[in-house]
């Protein structure tokens, strides 16, 4: 065996993970803000994300939960004072804005595209400590983590689990993958060695649109609870699913019950799109839905059976 040759081998592999994850920082960490936070509890810490040229940064809903406003302090040694333009705890995502924008925005990418061991980048402020980088694979896709708002509960869904290290102070803070695209604004700290981030996919940009456009997200009511059960094999070939989602609760006088969707329903698609679990029907469930025929499409003794729902928005 040539030990030279495998050497070599693993220093150019290791030189270009090197790479990659400098190449990261470079792009990333100059528009990641460290945040400060004074609330009615006391002070706080966090992260965020320039997302765009006129001042917005992305970061995380818990970060700024009870503030209005507080500083933002940028890796060029500027500092400026942001207020809160939304948060959506459901989502654990808020939107701020500074007066003055002193650095460029992020490339947003789509966590949705993702694959288990794939390299990614965590950039934020742990721990008081600006500007720190740390580096590791996509450990878990498809995670959901709970969220709470007032008496509405709801899982994030699509939770992008990595093993890059993640402190207090991470939270808001991007997660990007190897070309410098950003696909997570981290959230939580799990455990030792396993961290937590919110997806940027076509959810959450509607999220994000939502927050800047009316400091809030609407979202929409279907009035039925349900639970993954596995298809007929005679269906599922059909439909080329496995699962959808069996009724267990249909709300008296609530859309669903008003389009006729009745327990023991097994819900297999809405609005076009496959439903395989609640998180499936939850997705759709954002303001556009909101007062729009949505078909759904049901297994009834053995039959498929299509209605309409018109959702009505979900109040708090």
């Amino acid at each position: 065996m040539d030990t030279d040759h495998t050497e070599r081998a693993e220093d150019a592999a290791l030189d270009a993970y090197s790479r990659v994850v400098t190449g990261v920082a470079a792009r990333v960490l100059p528009s990641v803000a460290a945040l400060s936070v004074r609330t009615a509890r006391g002070a706080g810490a966090g992260s965020a994300i320039t997302v765009g040229t006129d001042g917005l940064l992305l970061t995380s809903a818990h970060v700024v939960q009870g503030a209005r406003d507080g500083s933002a302090a940028f890796g060029d040694g500027t500092e400026a004072r942001f207020r809160v333009v939304g948060a959506d705890p459901l989502s654990d995502l808020a939107v701020l804005r500074v007066d003055e924008a002193t650095v460029p925005p992020v490339e947003l990418g789509d966590a949705d595209t993702l694959r288990i061991g794939q390299l990614v980048v965590a950039v934020g402020n742990p721990m008081g400590l600006a500007g720190s980088v740390t580096a590791g694979v996509v450990s878990g896709l498809g995670r959901s983590l709970p969220a709470r708002d007032g008496r509405v509960t709801r899982l994030i869904e699509d939770v992008i689990q990595t093993d890059a290290a993640l402190n207090p102070g991470n939270s808001g803070g991007a997660l990007a993958d190897s070309a410098g695209r950003v696909i997570g604004v981290n959230t939580a700290v799990a455990g030792y060695g396993l961290g937590l981030a919110v997806p940027i996919n076509a959810t959450t940009r509607q999220i994000i649109d939502d927050l800047i456009a009316g400091g809030r997200v609407r979202r929409a009511w279907l009035g039925v609870a349900g639970v993954p059960v596995p298809l007929p094999p005679e269906v599922a070939e059909r439909t080329g699913q496995r699962r959808g989602l069996r009724v267990v609760e249909v709300v008296p006088g609530s859309p669903a019950g008003q389009a006729g969707i009745y327990l023991g329903d097994v819900i297999l698609s809405a609005g076009g799109r496959p439903v395989r679990d609640g998180q499936g029907l939850q997705r759709l469930m954002l303001g556009p839905a909101i007062g729009t025929r949505l078909p759904v499409t049901v297994l009834r003794r053995g039959a498929l059976v299509d209605v309409v729902a018109v959702p009505t928005e979900l109040s708090r």
